[in-house]
């Protein structure tokens, strides 16, 4: 399937796409924030930059987009037609390089949550994620990290 824009303009739309300050990642600072958890940004220098890091409870949290991060079973983890070896390498670049930051911050005793953005549609997750950042208990609101 040919691209309906031409490689320029695609370069500036891929290029506008912003890493951090993300609307969902908003969303769930807002929602920490608003239920008494105090953090920083920025990631303090830890592996992988987490988006959130919460240094009282040893808690990182990620705000994953579903499309990049490849959100298995979600409907916003689709894959473009054009360039799609491109694209399969790519995703499976980020999948291997997300395992790996999480496995280094357990190592350096982390506890890492993992938030999709598809879930930000319940309010539920997040406080599922307030309480478990609260509790001590490793891992994410939908399921367990490596």
């Amino acid at each position: 399937m040919v691209d309906v824009v031409d490689p320029h303009t695609r370069s500036r739309m891929m290029g506008a796409i912003r890493g951090k300050d993300t609307a969902p990642e908003l969303l769930v600072r807002r929602a920490l924030h608003r239920m008494g958890l105090r953090f920083r940004l920025g990631g303090c220098g830890l592996p992988g930059r987490p988006d959130i890091v919460l240094p009282r409870h040893r808690a990182v949290v990620f705000v994953h987009g579903c499309f990049w991060h490849r959100h298995q079973g979600c409907a916003r983890c689709t894959t473009p037609a054009t360039n799609s070896d491109f694209w399969q390498r790519k995703f499976a670049r980020n999948i291997e390089r997300d395992g790996e930051v999480q496995r280094l911050l357990v190592i350096r005793g982390w506890r890492v949550f993992v938030v999709w953005e598809c879930e930000l549609a319940d309010e539920r997750g997040l406080i599922d994620l307030f309480w478990l950042i609260r509790a001590g208990t490793p891992g994410t609101p939908s399921a367990a990290c490596d």
